[in-house]
C-alpha cells in the first residue's frame, strides 16, 4: 500500500501543523500546507518564515538554504489540491466529528496507495481510522510541540493499520530527522500516558503540601532531573490543550491520577492557559 514519500500535505496550520510543514520544507520535501482561509495560512507563513530568519541569524541555517525552504511550502484552502500528496497529516483541532469529516474527504481526493496519518495527542486513532476508506492507510504520527526542536515521534498503530504503512511513517520521521518510536493505539499513547498523571500529582502537591509553582519547578529540576519544571511545562504547553488531554485519559481509562485537577480546571475557564494567554501558573510579557 505504501509508496515512496516525495510529497507531503499538512491539514491545518495551527501551531502544530506550521510546525510540522516546517520540518518537512528544512527536510527538502514539497509541502502543501492547507487552512481554511487564505489569511490562517499566510500567517502560517510568516510565522514559518520567522523562525526560518531566526535559524539564518544564529547561524544554524544559511539564507539560500532558508528561502529555499519557504518556497517548498504551497499554501491552498482546498483539500482537492492535496490530491497528488503521498502522505498527508492532518493537525486539526482536536474534534472527532471534524477529523471524522477531514478523513472521508480526505479518502476521496488522494491516490489510493496515499497515507492518511493524524497528529492527535489524544484522540483514538483507531476511531478517527473508521472514517477513512480504506482505514488500513491510516496512521497516527504524534509529533511534539515546539515540532521544529522536539525529536520524538510516536508513530501509532490503529487496529487497522497495515503495517507497511506504520513502516513508511516510520521510515519518513526518520528522514526528517526525528527520533520515531512505534506503539499500538491505547490512551495517551506513551509520553503522554506516563507524563500527564505525573503533572497532575505536582498540581495537586501545590495545595496539599503548600508548595509555590517556583517552588516545585526548582524541586523537579534540582530533585528528580528534570529539564523543566512541571509547571513552566504545562504553561508552554497550554493549560487548555493539558485540560483536553488529561480528560481523555480520563475517559478511556478511568483512573483517578488522569482527571484534571480542580486547580488547573478554573485555571482555563478563567482564560489563564499559559504563555498562549500571558497568564497561567507564572505572568508573561
Amino acid at each position: 500500500m505504501a509508496r515512496e514519500i516525495q510529497k507531503v500535505g499538512v491539514v491545518g496550520l495551527g501551531t502544530m501543523g506550521a510546525g510540522i510543514a516546517q520540518v518537512c520544507i528544512q527536510a527538502g520535501v514539497e509541502t502543501v500546507g492547507r487552512e481554511v482561509t487564505p489569511e490562517l495560512g499566510e500567517a502560517a507563513r510568516g510565522k514559518i518564515a520567522h523562525f526560518l530568519g531566526r535559524a539564518v541569524e544564529k547561524g544554524r541555517l544559511s539564507q539560500e538554504d532558508g528561502d529555499a525552504a519557504l518556497a517548498r511550502l504551497k499554501l491552498t484552502t482546498e483539500l482537492a489540491d492535496l490530491a497528488d500528496c503521498d502522505l498527508v497529516v492532518e493537525a486539526a483541532f482536536e474534534d472527532l466529528t471534524i477529523k471524522h469529516e477531514l478523513f472521508r474527504e480526505l479518502s476521496e481526493v488522494v491516490g489510493e496507495d496515499a497515507i492518511l496519518a493524524t497528529n492527535t495527542s489524544a484522540l483514538s486513532v483507531t476511531e478517527i481510522a473508521s472514517a477513512a476508506a480504506p482505514p488500513e492507510r491510516v496512521v497516527g504520527m504524534h509529533f511534539f510541540n515546539p515540532a521544529p526542536l522536539m525529536p520524538l515521534v510516536e508513530i501509532v498503530r490503529a487496529q487497522q493499520t497495515d503495517e507497511a504503512v506504520v513502516d513508511a511513517a516510520y521510515a519518513f520521521a526518520q528522514r526528517l530527522g526525528k527520533e520515531p518510536v512505534r506503539c499500538n493505539d491505547t490512551p495517551g499513547f506513551i509520553v503522554n500516558r506516563i507524563l500527564i498523571p505525573l503533572l497532575n500529582d505536582c498540581v495537586r502537591v501545590l495545595d496539599e503540601a503548600g508548595v509555590s509553582p517556583e517552588d516545585i519547578d526548582r524541586a523537579m529540576r534540582f530533585g528528580a532531573g528534570w529539564p523543566m519544571g512541571p509547571c513552566t511545562l504545562v504553561d508552554l504547553v497550554g493549560l487548555d490543550v493539558h485540560v483536553h488531554a488529561s480528560e481523555a485519559l480520563w475517559q478511556g481509562l478511568r483512573e483517578p491520577r488522569m482527571a484534571p485537577p480542580a486547580r488547573i480546571v478554573a485555571m482555563e475557564k478563567a482564560g489563564h492557559l499559559g504563555r498562549k494567554s500571558g497568564r497561567g501558573f507564572y505572568e508573561y510579557q
